[in-house]
């Protein structure tokens, strides 16, 4: 009987817990990834991916729906169901990629008789990136005969070069031609601090038949990348026009009989990914825009006088994460919100109507309490109009006084948008009874690029009074507690915690800062892409003669107004973060402990810029919400 009674109030205690978002809740929801459409055109594949927070892993299975809606069905394997775009046309070749040995690194490589040491050797930087240091090893394109243990050809020919390029770069980095005879791929082909102080990515193609290669955007300095052919032989990729600026706008190029002809340069957004449509008359394609990622499309007209036009499809308080294929005038797409992880839908073009093909967790969320939330727009300090989310509460009542959070984006200029994040979740804030504001400050795609681009070299400019004329605005309605407020942010938005301490007046009652940038100098004698730094930060913090770099320096770095800081802050850094480096928590959190601030460090030993191990997960959301019970 007693272990009748234990089971019946866990049972009960479980369902009462799934009335609102929780921690545990959310790393319960399957997370789908979309791998495409079936070959015959009749189905989606997709996958599931599970965490297990007890066995502190993940996994997954594979499942196929009808593109008309229907039954899920679970399968075994892919390969019967979607094509492989590793194998050329003719059927004749595989392209692929694998890591080679390219560079003496450790000191066994120089020393085999001391093959004790721990050593590692570099001549130059890039010698760490993201949260991996160089072992000399470099991801290179390989092609082979179409049969099996047909030996590879590295087409890179041992070269200190990444393609797939690092740190994200997959198998989007190379692509066959359309009859199988040429392989492009996509290459930063400098080495050592010459490639970290660039962003120029060009794509290149391979010849199979006379080993030879072409650099097809040799003229632009910026980024090129994602290289794709239409149905009709046709090549099209994304393009960023300014080397060492990694959020410059984002354009699609067509190559029109070797000319290069750019079918966004007259629309002012940026683009995210895009698909040529099945007749290749047309490109669809996927952009953040006004607080939302909407799907667009813009047609190809080849040599014809026929007029470029780019024109939205979608509308609504949702993010188009990604374009996965076609069914008839059907796209199939990835879709998220602020209350729903990422399902699969289709959109149909000439009804203008949604369909959901996936529900992983759409029963589960039948059980939570979802939040609403507003689009408000706010005068700013230099008189424009900027977007601000405002989530509620699910129980929300205006009558009551709620204590609210200021969410500080990252990026800086990444768009905030109806994202659905396992760390950064508006719903589960939401549902522990914060209100959550978060501004399209300065730095944000989506409201032109004028605004994307006006908070490089102006970190604590604009952008911190955009988020004090958002959470000033939002403080005026009766239902936030003035006295409660808080601000909260990640990388770019840790570096707003801090620099806004010393700048807030008081406003705030307590901060988070995670993966935060405190000092500008140590970060740009740490960090691993210079590129970022020379174009954000205006350059090295030793050019006296910069005056951009020299008002960064000293006007804008938050370590230089820690005497004005009073306020309690929690700080949470990774040990493997190597763009914003661990000094960075460390030496606020040492300026918090000196000054007597009440703070603590929380540190991920072995995560990275993120949090991506299921109970260190856990552990952040845990130390998340008890610093603000505690503080709040």
């Amino acid at each position: 009987m007693k272990n009748v009674i234990i089971t019946l109030l866990l049972a009960t205690s479980c369902a009462f817990a799934q009335n609102t978002m929780t921690a545990e809740a959310l790393w319960k929801l399957g997370r789908v990834s979309a791998l495409g459409v079936s070959k015959d055109g009749k189905t989606v594949v997709y996958r599931v991916t599970t965490p297990s927070v007890a066995d502190n892993n993940s996994s997954g299975k594979l499942y196929a729906v009808p593109v008309n809606g229907g039954t899920a069905t679970e399968i075994k394997e892919t390969a019967s169901l979607l094509k492989d775009p590793g194998v050329s046309a003719d059927g004749k070749h595989v392209v692929y990629d694998e890591k080679v040995k390219v560079n003496r690194v450790y000191a066994k490589d120089y020393y085999p008789e001391l093959d004790k040491a721990t050593v590692q050797v570099y001549d130059g930087l890039d010698y760490r990136h993201w949260d991996t240091y160089s072992d000399g090893s470099f991801n290179h394109v390989f092609y082979r005969e179409n049969r099996e243990g047909a030996p590879g050809t590295d087409i890179l020919k041992d070269q200190p070069w990444h393609s797939p390029t690092m740190p994200f770069g997959g198998s989007e980095d190379y692509t066959w031609n359309t009859d199988g005879t040429k392989i492009l791929y996509v290459c930063k082909k400098l080495a050592g601090t010459a490639y970290a102080n660039s962003t120029n990515t060009d794509i290149y193609e391979y010849d199979l038949a006379s080993g030879t290669t072409r650099n097809l955007t040799e003229g632009n300095p910026g980024y090129d990348t994602h290289p794709s052919f239409s149905s009709q032989g046709v090549l099209a990729w994304l393009q960023m026009k300014r080397n060492g600026y990694e959020a410059d706008k984002n354009d699609i190029i067509v190559d029109v009989k070797g000319v290069h002809v750019n079918l966004t340069s007259g629309w002012d957004g940026t683009v995210d990914s895009f698909t040529w449509s099945e007749d290749g008359r047309k490109i669809y394609f996927t952009a953040p825009v006004e607080g939302t990622i909407q799907l667009f499309e813009v047609n190809y007209p080849g040599l014809t006088k026929v007029a470029i036009q780019v024109r939205r499809l979608t509308e609504g308080d949702f993010d188009v994460t990604g374009i996965v294929g076609f069914a008839g005038d059907k796209v199939i797409v990835t879709r998220t919100d602020f209350n729903h992880a990422t399902e699969i839908y289709s959109y149909d073009l000439k009804s203008k109507s949604w369909n959901a093909l996936t529900n992983v967790n759409t029963d589960y969320y039948k059980g939570i309490a979802l939040s609403k939330w507003e689009k408000r727009w706010v005068s700013t300090t230099d008189g424009k109009k900027m977007l601000v989310w405002v989530v509620f509460p699910p129980d929300f009542d205006p009558a009551r006084k709620y204590p609210t959070l200021l969410f500080l984006q990252g990026g800086p200029q990444s768009a905030l948008t109806q994202f659905y994040s396992f760390r950064w979740n508006f719903q589960l804030m939401a549902a522990q009874g914060y209100i959550v504001v978060a501004p399209n400050r300065r730095g944000m795609p989506g409201h032109g690029v004028k605004w994307n681009e006006e908070i490089s070299k102006d970190w604590g400019g604009q952008a911190m009074k955009d988020y004090l004329a958002a959470i000033d605005d939002v403080s005026k309605e009766k239902y936030v507690d003035k006295a409660r407020l808080g601000a909260v942010g990640a990388s770019y938005g840790g570096y707003s915690v801090y620099y806004m301490a010393g700048i807030h007046e008081n406003r705030f009652k307590t901060f988070i800062a995670h993966a935060g940038v405190f000092n500008l100098e140590s970060m740009y004698g740490t960090t691993e892409e210079l590129f970022f730094v020379n174009w954000d930060l205006g350059g090295p913090y030793w050019d006296k003669t910069n005056a951009a770099a020299r008002k960064t320096y000293e006007q804008f770095n938050p370590m230089r107004h820690v005497d004005k800081w009073n306020t309690p802050m929690l700080v949470m850094h990774g040990g493997k973060d190597y763009r914003v480096p661990i000094g960075q928590g460390q030496e606020a959190f040492q300026a918090l402990q000196q000054r007597g601030i009440r703070s603590r460090l929380v540190y991920f030993t072995d995560e990275n810029h993120w949090i991506l191990k299921p109970q260190n997960a856990m552990v952040w959301q845990n130390e998340f919400f008890r610093w603000l019970k505690e503080t709040l």
